[in-house]
């Protein structure tokens, strides 16, 4: 099986999380077999990403950054989170409690140490803290892991 880790933005408005959402499953159903998403399950890229790869047969894994990450989530996406951690195949819990930048980034290499592929819902420009997209796209490009960007025509963020 694949195994493609998910870096991506957070809060996306819903024109783009739409946007985001076709191309996501149209680039996961080219994959010659299921493959295994590894998610942080942040609002955002991260749980549409793992529905996605759930909802196309294929397996998930969890990385939570640290033990307070769910409350440090908006409101709104711990209902997603939950429920996609009971359907994640196996949850690596970081040594962390608070859910900072540095646990983010600890997070985010985690993610790279088991994927063969990085899927970066990424805008293009520099991380608006330490830990972001940039930083983990610039980690996979510095190990040699394979990056995808998806940003499709028309994509912002607020």
């Amino acid at each position: 099986m694949t195994r493609i880790a998910i870096a991506g933005h957070r809060g996306l408005p819903p024109d783009t999380a739409d946007l985001v959402e076709a191309e996501l499953r149209a680039v996961l159903a080219e994959e010659a077999r299921p493959v295994t998403g590894l998610s942080c399950l942040a609002d955002g890229a991260d749980q549409i990403f793992a529905r996605a790869v759930l909802d196309l047969g294929g397996s998930l894994e969890a990385v939570v950054p640290a033990q307070r990450y769910r409350e440090a989530l908006p409101e709104e996406a711990r209902g997603g989170y939950d429920e996609l951690v009971r359907h994640a195949d196996e949850v690596h819990r970081l040594p962390f409690v608070e859910s900072t930048s540095e646990a983010h980034m600890a997070a985010g290499r985690h993610l790279l140490d088991d994927a063969d592929e990085l899927f970066a819902v990424w805008d293009g420009l520099p991380a608006r803290g330490h830990g972001g997209t940039a930083d983990v796209v610039a980690e996979a490009r510095a190990r040699g892991i394979r990056v995808r960007v998806i940003w499709p025509d028309g994509a912002h963020r607020d």
